[in-house]
């Protein structure tokens, strides 16, 4: 298992939770899912350069297309200014939803008049 580069765990703002993690294609720009990070799948991803992420459902740590073969393969990840999102940018292969949509985000909704 990979560590998480103490420079690095000091620039989050609690280590010791999940971390939101937005995932956008790298060429598109869009918004492809939201998932969540520990510092395990973070270090992870930035040894592998596969997306890792901490299964919430499962309680254990997930490599995007692991099973579905829809790999997430990351071209960089960002921290934001609180250290407590993150941003992943990543060539998607194949779709990015388990429902078979190329982004989690396809269900719009309407404005109430």
């Amino acid at each position: 298992m990979s560590e998480l580069n103490p420079g690095i765990e000091a620039l989050l703002k609690d280590a010791s939770t999940l971390i939101p993690a937005v995932v956008q294609d790298a060429s598109s720009k869009e918004v492809l899912m939201l998932a969540y990070m520990n510092t395990d799948s973070l270090a992870l991803t930035l040894s592998t350069k596969k997306a890792t992420y901490w299964s919430r459902s499962r309680n254990e740590l997930w490599v995007k297309g692991a099973t579905s073969g829809h790999f997430q393969e990351v071209q960089s990840v960002a921290l934001d200014c609180d250290g407590d999102s993150l941003l992943v940018t990543v060539n998607q292969i194949g779709t990015a939803c388990h429902t078979g949509n190329q982004s989690c985000f396809h269900q719009p909704l309407e404005f109430s008049q």
